[in-house]
């Protein structure tokens, strides 16, 4: 592993909820366990006149909370010391030029751009930090997702950046892929001997894709209804799961062998056409109902939501990948607001012996879950005879626990990601070329829904979503794993 060398980060967006939550929290546990050099700068930018004391006050406040037990007062403090505020207008050259009188105190160090705003101020920010220098050959710079709106925003976007930094200059970052559960998917099957004969058609008969949450909308509306489901989820985190999951071996671990796997993957899903569109999507949106109990509004009644909003809040959708070693076997995505739990998991569904001497069995006795979030393990379900004098079978699960199994602190998704930038390590971040795939896939799904004037189905909030969802499983025979 590179060593890290003393270093720039260099947010913008700094006052705005990503880094004050994530980034923020996330630095500062490694600067506590001691992974970051003492010449590390972090330089947050706001486009509200402050300076560094009455911003690190407000950070200071908001950081007890997010921290929890990790705070520390002491550490806190020699934390604060690396931190400088400066105030930035994405569109003012002069502001710029202040920074650059910060950074070129330094000039050898690498600069990390990390640029936690609206995707439409992320070129003028590159064409601002070339007009005044500071896009040397050591920098890179990080585009937090959504990148565009649909294949042609996305394209102007990054022809816009490339204008100023290479492509191993650009960190697209997707959260998802530095969760611990992600990493040790990746592991599993290319670490170990067990897993690799069975992962293929002939063996795995469906693969499930779930991300789901309790909360609702809340005070996104403004953002969530121009994006919905698809283009928050679907289109980023889901894909780039499943491309994992699908791949083939790559040659190495370096960056470009393992997402040129992924692209293939990618390059190999079938069309969406307008007679699978109707079969093969669920588009919904929640209604009022009760999460945990507790009574919520549905979407339309949401703050800041146009009363005939069409956005979905919720898609299940199949996918199939045309390779000899998926071809035939059907991978579901799901993903939606005001579920009835918030899961973040992925399922393979193995499929049943050939032949039962036990009598009948139920269906999905064999399968692996990878579960991301709220807990994170690896559960292996296999069937054992239960004790006593009659061959009675039960489900039971060998279980890889990463808070029981591992003593050390498991680091956040954000964490490792902005380690491995600072490392120049793009092994975890989405190439350009995978990304303009995923948005080809799902371009056909977008157009379908901008020419028809069909509703999304309504679904109450607290359950699993609308009724559609279960149909488009038990067309093949199957269910959702909470409904095995």
């Amino acid at each position: 592993m590179t060593a890290i060398q003393a270093f720039d980060m260099v947010l913008f967006g700094g006052t705005g909820d990503l880094v004050m939550r994530k980034l923020l929290p996330a630095l500062y546990h490694q600067h506590q366990e001691g992974n970051l050099p003492a010449e590390g700068r972090i330089i947050c930018l706001g486009r509200s006149a402050s300076d560094t004391k009455a911003y690190l006050d407000k950070a200071h406040g908001l950081a007890k909370g997010y921290l929890g037990k990790a705070y520390n007062e002491t550490d806190w403090q020699t934390f604060a010391d690396r931190v400088i505020f400066h105030k930035v207008d994405a569109g003012n050259t002069d502001d710029f030029k202040a920074l650059a009188e910060t950074l070129n105190t330094f000039p050898d160090r690498s600069r990390v751009y990390y640029l936690s705003t609206a995707s439409d101020l992320f070129a003028p920010i590159c064409k601002n930090l070339d007009a005044v220098g500071l896009n040397t050959p050591n920098s890179r710079v990080v585009l937090e997702k959504p990148l565009g709106h649909d294949l042609a925003s996305a394209r102007k976007i990054n022809d816009e950046v490339s204008v100023y930094f290479e492509e191993n200059q650009i960190y697209r970052i997707d959260h998802y892929l530095g969760k611990e559960p992600v990493l040790n998917l990746i592991a599993l099957r290319f670490a170990n001997t067990l897993l690799e004969p069975l992962w293929r058609r002939e063996w795995i008969r469906d693969v499930q894709i779930t991300v789901t949450e309790q909360v609702g909308v809340e005070t996104r509306a403004d953002f969530y209804d121009k994006a919905g489901a698809l283009r928050d989820m679907i289109q980023n985190h889901l894909i780039q799961l499943m491309t994992i999951v699908a791949m083939e071996p790559p040659a190495s671990i370096d960056a470009d062998a393992v997402r040129d796997e992924k692209l293939k993957v990618l390059r190999a899903l079938k069309p969406l056409t307008p007679e699978t569109l109707h079969t093969n999507v669920v588009r919904g949106q929640y209604r009022a109902g009760a999460v945990a109990g507790k009574p919520v509004p549905g979407y339309l009644e949401e703050p800041g939501v146009p009363a005939d909003s069409h956005t979905e809040t919720f898609v299940a959708l199949k996918a199939e990948i045309q390779t000899w070693r998926w071809a035939g076997v059907p991978f579901f995505l799901r993903t939606g607001k005001r579920l009835q739990d918030r899961i973040a998991e992925i399922v393979i569904n193995f499929r049943e012996a050939p032949t039962s001497i036990f009598g009948k069995v139920a269906a999905g006795a064999n399968k692996l879950v990878i579960r991301l979030q709220p807990d994170e393990y690896v559960r292996m379900y296999l069937l054992a005879k239960e004790p006593g004098n009659r061959p009675r079978l039960r489900q039971v699960h060998l279980d890889l626990d990463f808070k029981e199994t591992f003593t050390t602190r498991s680091p956040e998704a954000y964490e490792r990601l902005l380690m491995d930038v600072i490392r120049g390590d793009l092994s975890l971040f989405v190439r350009r070329d995978e990304q303009r795939a995923a948005w080809m896939w799902v371009e056909p799904i977008l157009e379908h829904w901008r020419n028809s004037n069909e509703p999304p189905k309504p679904y109450t909030a607290g359950t699993w979503g609308p009724a559609a969802s279960s149909a488009l499983l038990s067309r093949d025979g199957l269910c959702w794993h909470e409904e095995a």
